[in-house]
């Protein structure tokens, strides 16, 4: 199978392969790697599966796959899954699974009785619950200014938020407040001292079906290599936990999806080591890889669940609440491009002097000591840094209505036609540069 890369150039190929391989200039002898990073984003993953199960039937091979929240379950599934010839199958049928857990509100599902304090956390000021009466529908948008299709979709996305909140998901998260919790719960009529509101236990069992873990630990798995982040709740710090190195769990897997926001549990990663999602320092983690392999040369793809730009600005506070969260978490990583690049310019002018010293070191006073430190920085920088990225591919999310909770819809709709989205956007992207558009 022919071999090419993903630049701006054009192709006479079919067939593209992210499968490691030599860099085409002369004067670079890095092995050069693959990587998809996948941001998080809830139920927005999904975009991500569908991604993804573009870039496998499109012969496309992984390397690096790197992931933080929902990004690293999808990462962790890609690279650690029990279908070994169709991983891409076993992540889409774990989307299914989780949207078929999903509680339709239109379908008569009974609210729980929650403490008061719970109700106003889940209940944001200025929004209603939204029943199929049309007539409760327009409380919180004016129809002379909101476009019907805009409205519906923002109702709905709105119940099936309501619908993660009050009930959850059976195959990945529960309320603490569920009635067969008391006998398992010391805190159930303590709610005062909660620090989460979600159990994310049954996402471990959901993983058990998709993972196989021996994959996901040094040699387990040499042509995929998973890459997820974590923060430490007291430090502040990064935890970077990576598959070549050490062997990934379940308990890293729901590290990197514990975000406090979402009233998800920490969780204690090592003896007193307690970690949240990694999405609170970075929701693109591609600095995390460069430091994890910092020498190989790289060609990315990041998928975007939160696009940086977009065309318009806000028209109310909800819609500049949610601008702001896409922004706090949209890709941030231009400035690691950068520095690779540079990094890698001062690399070259060090080794251009280096090889100029060695060239006339007769004719230089320059002791042998002196020399010998000077050989010793130099194969330290050389072996240590030098990783640039060769080519940056985005896939992006369309938002067409903006909205705050449209990464806690689960729904089955919502789901396939995220799925269905994240393969168009891929398809559309490869064949743009297939064409050398």
């Amino acid at each position: 199978m022919n071999k090419i890369k993903l630049s701006s150039s054009k192709y006479n190929n079919s067939t593209i392969s992210l499968s490691s391989s030599r860099s085409s200039s002369a004067a670079d002898n890095n092995r050069l790697e693959n990587v998809l990073i996948l941001q998080g984003g809830g139920s927005l993953g999904a975009f991500g599966c569908g991604v993804f199960k573009a870039l496998a039937n499109n012969n496309i091979r992984r390397g690096i796959v790197a992931g933080t929240s929902i990004g690293g379950i999808n990462a962790a599934i890609i690279a650690g899954s029990k279908d070994e010839k169709h991983p891409e199958q076993a992540l889409e049928q774990f989307w299914l699974e989780l949207s078929g857990s999903f509680v339709d509100l239109d379908r008569g599902a009974t609210f729980p009785s929650l403490p008061k304090f719970v109700q106003e956390m889940l209940l944001p000021s200025g929004y209603y619950y939204y029943t199929t009466d049309s007539s409760n529908q327009q409380k919180n948008y004016s129809s002379s200014t909101t476009k019907a299709n805009e409205h519906a979709t923002k109702t709905e996305q709105l119940k099936s938020f309501y619908s993660s909140a009050f009930f959850g998901n059976d195959k990945m998260f529960k309320p603490r407040w569920r009635k067969e919790n008391p006998l398992t719960d010391p805190e159930y009529f303590a709610p005062q001292k909660w620090t989460y509101m979600y159990d994310l236990s049954p996402l471990v069992n959901t993983l058990e079906k998709y993972i196989d873990y021996d994959k996901l630990r040094p040699n387990g798995n040499p042509n995929a290599r998973l890459i997820l982040t974590a923060v430490n709740i007291l430090t502040a710090e990064p935890l970077t936990f990576d598959s070549f190195k050490q062997q990934i769990t379940s308990k890293h897997i729901l590290a990197t999806s514990a975000y406090p926001l979402y009233n998800f549990p920490w969780v204690e990663v090592e003896d007193g080591v307690y970690a949240w999602d990694g999405g609170l320092l970075s929701n693109t983690p591609l600095r995390e890889v460069i430091d994890a392999s910092p020498v190989n040369d790289k060609r990315v793809c990041i998928v975007e669940n939160y696009p940086k730009r977009v065309d318009a600005l806000p028209k109310n506070l909800p819609e500049v609440y949610h601008r702001a969260r896409d922004i706090m978490f949209s890709d941030k990583t231009e400035y690691n491009v950068t520095m690779s690049k540079v990094i890698t310019r001062y690399l070259q002018y060090i080794q251009e002097l280096y090889q100029l010293l060695e060239d006339n070191i007769d004719r230089i006073n320059v002791s042998s000591q002196q020399l010998k430190k000077i050989r010793h920085k130099y194969k330290k920088y050389k072996q240590e840094r030098g990783a640039e990225i060769k080519d940056i591919i985005y896939i992006t999310r369309d938002e067409p209505f903006p909205h705050m909770y449209e990464n806690a819809d689960f729904s089955p709709e919502t789901i396939k036609n995220l799925i269905k989205e994240g393969e168009a956007k891929t398809n559309e992207v490869l064949k743009g540069r297939l064409d050398g558009r």
